[in-house]
């Protein structure tokens, strides 16, 4: 396997180039299209897609992306290592122009990811991680110096902030709240008795836990593995744990079916 800071460092290039081409489609009277699966699929998703494309598969690792998922699981089943990407995670956010989507990029070494790279291109922001360096973040993207990892690091925080004395906080999704969710906060109320609930959209909700913002998220509803592993890669990273929410263990990936079990964020 090459380096994971060789491959972080292009995971980061590429995240952003991609951002630059979904913002480029948002600052237009964009239109979309229900998939198969009623899904939203716009121009911004084919595009940044292709920009991801266009440095990943110079390298000699499978990519498996939302927009590609279509790769049966006998032609992948045999992955030890492989690129997991969702080129536009948060359609729904991006169609409702609140800012709240992201570009995902992870490494799956093992079906664990070990790379995460998550860039909110409507804040410039970037979060990124590895389990050799920790997880960092990286705000005014655009106006940092990109040229190299070392530089990119030191430009950066680290990961978790302090928690200092703030409440409680559980992260609930802005688009996909569920009966389960609420039990699940409720619960966490019964303990703490005052919880404060952050929303957001896309994978910025796995990146606020890493960040220390939160304390934890339910996952109580039905996810993809592309949206789901460089979140855990970056919360791995920052000391925290992505969990099967029936069996209490990591989640994995390249699983034959591609829909994540519950999980919870902690």
């Amino acid at each position: 396997m090459n380096n994971l800071n060789e491959l972080l460092a292009i995971a980061i290039k590429a995240s952003i180039e991609a951002g630059d081409a979904i913002m480029k489609v948002y600052d237009t009277d964009f239109t979309y299209v229900n998939k198969e699966d009623k899904s939203p699929l716009t121009l911004a998703d084919t595009r940044s897609n292709e920009v991801i494309n266009s440095h990943l598969t110079n390298l000699s690792y499978p990519i498996l992306s939302e927009e590609g998922k279509s790769i049966p699981y006998e032609d992948r089943k045999n992955w030890k290592q492989f690129w997991l990407v969702d080129p536009l995670d948060g359609t729904k956010e991006f169609i409702k122009r609140n800012g709240e989507f992201t570009v995902n990029i992870a490494f799956v070494d093992g079906q664990n990811p070990v790379l995460g790279v998550i860039f909110a291109p409507a804040t410039d922001v970037l979060y990124f991680g590895t389990q050799e360096i920790g997880a960092y973040i990286l705000h005014n993207v655009k106006t940092s110096d990109l040229n190299n990892l070392e530089t990119i690091i030191s430009q950066s925080t680290k990961l978790p902030y302090p928690k200092g004395d703030r409440e409680f906080t559980v992260v609930a999704s802005r688009s996909h709240n569920t009966p389960e969710t609420e039990a699940f906060i409720n619960q966490k109320k019964e303990i703490h008795k005052i919880v404060d609930i952050k929303s957001s959209g896309s994978s910025l909700k796995l990146c606020l836990v890493a960040e220390g913002a939160a304390d934890v998220y339910p996952r109580l509803a039905p996810t993809m593995e592309w949206d789901t592993a460089a979140g855990q890669a970056i919360a791995q990273a920052a000391g925290k744990q992505v969990l099967d929410y029936k069996t209490g263990k990591p989640m994995l990936y390249n699983k034959k079916n591609l829909l994540n079990e519950w999980f919870v964020v902690e």
